[in-house]
């Protein structure tokens, strides 16, 4: 797994923790993101949404072995992936999986970035919204952009560089063309 975001120039809020050394599997959010729900990114997120009063009570991490970064896990796997995607499979949970090596290993900004990206994400679940929409590609989906607006809103709130959010954004799931389309879509400085 490549590393994102590798300089620790920006730092989450203080009162994010993590816990680190959480074993592999399902536990409630606070129990590995302790506090989460006081952070102000947190409140941002929920505030004025119906659907998401008790987001951060109802949703769970399950940490895994495989070397992944973080993802909602889906209810059933959509039609359009079956055979070419092996998720965690929650049915009727709210469900946030979360590689051990990345909970352990990676920049406590880019974890902080990571859960606000996949709890914005339950949210919209919450309110009907398609997460893998097989109408637009990665970089193209309105849930995904929304996401990532909203993480790099707050990161740039922290006074995170351009070139931290170029850093953030490279994903190993799209090619170098999907990325200066993502990093158009959102606003992005190239570099």
């Amino acid at each position: 797994m490549p590393s994102r975001a590798k300089t620790e120039e920006v730092v989450p809020p203080e009162g994010f923790q993590i816990r680190r050394d959480i074993p592999v599997g399902r536990y409630p959010l606070l129990t590995v993101f302790p506090h989460f729900d006081s952070l102000e990114a947190y409140r941002t997120l929920i505030r004025g949404r119906p659907s998401a009063p008790n987001l951060a009570e109802e949703t769970c991490v399950e940490v895994v072995r495989q070397d992944v970064w973080m993802y909602v896990a889906p209810h059933e796997v959509p039609p359009h992936r079956r055979g070419r995607w092996s998720p965690v499979v929650a049915p009727g949970l709210d469900c946030i999986v979360i590689g051990q090596r990345h909970l352990s290993k990676s920049p406590a900004m880019v974890l902080y970035m990571d859960i606000l990206h996949e709890l914005c994400h339950v949210v919209q679940r919450k309110e009907g919204q398609e997460l893998w929409d097989p109408r637009y590609g990665y970089v193209d989906r309105p849930t995904e952009l929304e996401a990532y607006r909203f993480v790099l809103e707050e990161a740039r709130r922290r006074g995170a560089s351009e070139a931290f959010l170029r850093d953030y954004l490279k994903v190993d799931w799209i090619s170098k063309d999907e990325y200066g389309k993502l990093l158009r879509n959102l606003g992005v400085s190239g570099p």
